[in-house]
């Protein structure tokens, strides 16, 4: 039945072409999209990172104590290694949100948010109760509802007055 699979390809290269036509409406809020520079920076505590997923998605965290907190698929907020962040993913980069001179943006409120969270857990959604919501939270007082990378990337840009330049960071 090739049918399907032409259905298949035409549904995955229009979420491809999505991803770039949000690029570049973007730019205003983000310098350099992941893999866009290879200037290396060193992730802080509290950092924003982020780690590709098969080409079309984004999977973020906060950066903690040489380790990432991250809302998992099962809703789990868990501190993980850098290595486990980027397993079964299609990146073997992670990259860290920098300001526009190539700092690192981060606060101490940010990583505290993060770390309270740890072992927390609230139903996951894709769409509703994300990753990236989670980063927001983080981030923010009373954050708004964050469904896509593009809208975590808004909120950074505003959070830090900076457009954001997403840097491939140095694990040591």
């Amino acid at each position: 039945m090739p049918i399907p699979l032409v259905w298949l390809g035409l549904g995955i290269g229009a979420v491809v072409a999505s991803g770039q036509w949000q690029k570049a409406a973007n730019r205003s809020q983000v310098q350099h999209y992941p893999g866009e520079i290879d200037v290396p920076v060193r992730p802080q505590n509290g950092a924003v990172v982020c780690c590709g997923i098969y080409g079309a998605f984004d999977h973020s965290g906060i950066w903690m104590e040489d380790g990432i907190i991250e809302r998992a698929g099962n809703g789990l907020v868990r501190a993980i290694s850098p290595a486990r962040f980027i397993a079964r993913r299609s990146g073997r980069t992670i990259f860290v949100a920098c300001n526009e001179q190539g700092h690192v943006v981060t606060d101490a409120t940010t990583g505290r948010r993060a770390a309270e969270q740890i072992y927390h857990y609230a139903d996951y959604h894709l769409l509703n109760n994300n990753c990236h919501q989670f980063v927001a939270s983080c981030l923010q007082d009373s954050p708004s509802r964050v469904t896509f990378f593009s809208q975590l990337n808004r909120i950074l840009a505003g959070h830090y007055g900076s457009r954001i330049s997403w840097h491939p960071a140095i694990i040591s």
